[in-house]
């Protein structure tokens, strides 16, 4: 089974991405003993996805996984996008952004709250990247609502009127932005 270095150490995340890649042994930069930080710094989730994948992979010397995912939303075009997770500053909570993106939208109305999450996932051994992409449509709730989930998951309300933090992961990971951009990628792996 081929080992992968994934670029987290977000549980919720990592727990997503095994749930999908099945068929790889995931390990953690924290399990292998890294604790490189890459500045996410440029303009596309690709641009993360890869400086992060690259940086972490000269380091351990292993392929490596990585992502950049965030809420764009249609009535700030795109905002906030690739500062999903630092819009508020490096220390502010996921409560704190999903609280200041209600409030900003606290006048929109239901047709004007449009917002999809978008993901891309970045693989990348011995100089070559293998790119995953995927997105979900959606809206933006008008109060957080649900107990899972992790980051903007209480606020992005899905086709079913639920937000991603009433489903249940198995649910989540049926349809997420990041299993689509994760399948996308496995069938460019299995080739």
């Amino acid at each position: 089974m081929k080992k992968i270095v994934v670029a987290t150490n977000n549980q919720g995340k990592l727990k997503e991405i095994k749930e999908i890649l099945k068929d790889y042994e995931l390990v953690t930069l924290k399990e292998i003993g890294c604790n490189i930080k890459v500045e996410e710094d440029q303009e596309t989730f690709e641009g993360n996805a890869k400086k992060k994948a690259e940086e972490i992979a000269k380091e351990v010397n292993m392929p490596v996984l990585a992502d950049d995912s965030g809420l764009c939303i249609d009535a700030f075009d795109g905002w906030p996008g690739v500062y999903t997770a630092r819009f508020l500053g490096e220390n502010a909570t996921d409560a704190q952004r999903n609280e200041a993106i209600l409030e900003k939208m606290k006048d929109l109305k239901k047709e004007q709250r449009k917002a999809k999450v978008a993901c891309v996932v970045a693989y990348y051994e011995k100089g070559k990247f293998i790119i995953g992409k995927g997105e979900i449509e959606g809206t933006i709730a008008k109060k957080p609502r649900g107990e899972r989930g992790f980051g903007f998951d209480p606020i992005f309300e899905i086709a079913n009127g639920k937000t991603y933090a009433e489903i249940t992961l198995e649910e989540k990971n049926a349809i997420s932005h990041r299993k689509r951009a994760l399948e996308n990628l496995q069938k460019q792996l299995t080739n």
